[in-house]
C-alpha cells in the first residue's frame, strides 16, 4: 500500500495562537484558568491543555468570580464578555483574528444600514459568536432549505461567511443570494487555511483510492475535507485514532490519502501512518503557509 500525505494539513495560525495563549496564560497566572468553549475543536488538544490546568466550560456563569477566562478561537457573543466583566474576570481573548475580522465587518455594515446575511452552519460556535455582533442578522445554512422572504428586494445587503465552510457549497449559496440581491456586497470570509486544505484534498482525492481525514467529529473544517473528497467519488472517513479504521476500508486499496484539519496535531497523523505501515510514503504540496498572528497584548513579552 502507498500513502500520500496532503500538504498543507494540520494546525493553522489561529489554532497555534490559541494553544499558545492557553499555555502562556497558565504560565503567567497559574492554574486553573477557565476556557469558554473548547479552545479548538480537537479532543486531544483539549485534553492536553486540561492536563496542564485549563478548565473548559460552556457558560461564563460557571466560572468563579475574579478568575482568569480565555475565550476560544471560534469567537464568542459580546454578551459573554459583558458577563465576564460583571464577574470581574481577567479576560484573555483567543478569538482567531480572521474570525474577529468577520465580527468587525458585521458591525461596520450593520452600522452603515445594511442588512447582514451570514452563510454558516446553525449551532456552530463561530456562528453563535458572529450573530451576536449585531441586533439583527439572517443566517443561511446551505444544508437546509432556505428563503430570504424576511428581506425586501430593495434592501442593501452584505453577505458574510463562516470561516470554515466548503468553498464550493458557499459559492453556490452566494450565487443564489445574488439572484435576489444583485447589488449585495459579498465578503469572502472563508479563511486561507480552509481554502488551502480543501484545494489540496481535491488533488489528493483524485490520486487516492481512499482518503482518511484525521480530526474531531465536531471540527467543521475536518468535516468539509471529508465532504470535498467524497464529492470527487473517493471514499473518505473522518477519524481520530488508527483503531477506528475498519479492515474493509483499506482492503484492496493501493493508494490511501491522508489529510488533517486545521485543529489536528501532527502526532495524530503520524500514528495513522505508522498503523498503515505503507510500502511507500509521498506527499502532494499545495499552497505554502507562513502566516503568524500576534498574541494578545496581555501576553506579549
Amino acid at each position: 500500500m502507498k500513502v500520500i500525505l496532503s500538504n498543507p494539513r494540520g494546525f493553522c495560525a489561529g489554532v497555534v495562537r490559541a494553544i499558545d495563549i492557553v499555555e502562556l496564560t497558565l504560565e503567567k497566572y497559574g492554574a486553573p484558568v477557565y476556557v469558554k468553549h473548547e479552545i479548538v475543536h480537537n479532543a486531544k488538544v483539549v485534553e492536553e491543555v486540561e492536563r496542564k490546568g485549563a478548565i473548559t466550560v460552556e457558560n461564563v456563569e460557571e466560572i468563579p468570580n475574579n478568575s482568569v477566562v480565555i475565550f476560544s478561537a471560534h469567537g464568542s457573543d459580546p454578551k459573554d464578555f459583558i458577563k465576564a466583566q460583571e464577574k470581574e474576570l481577567k479576560i484573555i481573548d483567543a478569538t482567531c483574528p480572521l474570525v474577529t475580522k468577520v465580527h468587525n465587518e458585521a458591525k461596520k455594515y450593520s452600522q452603515s444600514g445594511k442588512k447582514i446575511i451570514l452563510v454558516g452552519h446553525r449551532g456552530h460556535q463561530e456562528v453563535k459568536g458572529t450573530m451576536g455582533q449585531t441586533a439583527s442578522m439572517t443566517l443561511i445554512d446551505e444544508r437546509e432549505k432556505w428563503t430570504l422572504d424576511n428581506l425586501k428586494p430593495d434592501e442593501e445587503v452584505a453577505v458574510l461567511t463562516q470561516t470554515t465552510l466548503s468553498v464550493e457549497d458557499t459559492s453556490k449559496a452566494v450565487k443564489q443570494i445574488k439572484r435576489k440581491f444583485p447589488k449585495a456586497l459579498v465578503r469572502n470570509d472563508i479563511c486561507y487555511a480552509t481554502t488551502n486544505r480543501q484545494d489540496a484534498v481535491k488533488e489528493l482525492a483524485l490520486k487516492s483510492d481512499l482518503v482518511l481525514v484525521i480530526g474531531s467529529q465536531n471540527s467543521s473544517n475536518c468535516k468539509r475535507l471529508q465532504e470535498v473528497s467524497e464529492s470527487f467519488g473517493t471514499p473518505s472517513f473522518l477519524i481520530m485514532e488508527p483503531n477506528e479504521i475498519l479492515p474493509e476500508w483499506i482492503e484492496g486499496k493501493k493508494v490511501v490519502g491522508i489529510t488533517s484539519g486545521a485543529s489536528t496535531p501532527e502526532g495524530m497523523v503520524q500514528k495513522v501512518v505508522q498503523y498503515l505501515n505503507p510500502s511507500k510514503l509521498s506527499s502532494i504540496d499545495g499552497n505554502p503557509e507562513d502566516i503568524t498572528f500576534k498574541l494578545p497584548k496581555e501576553l506579549q513579552k
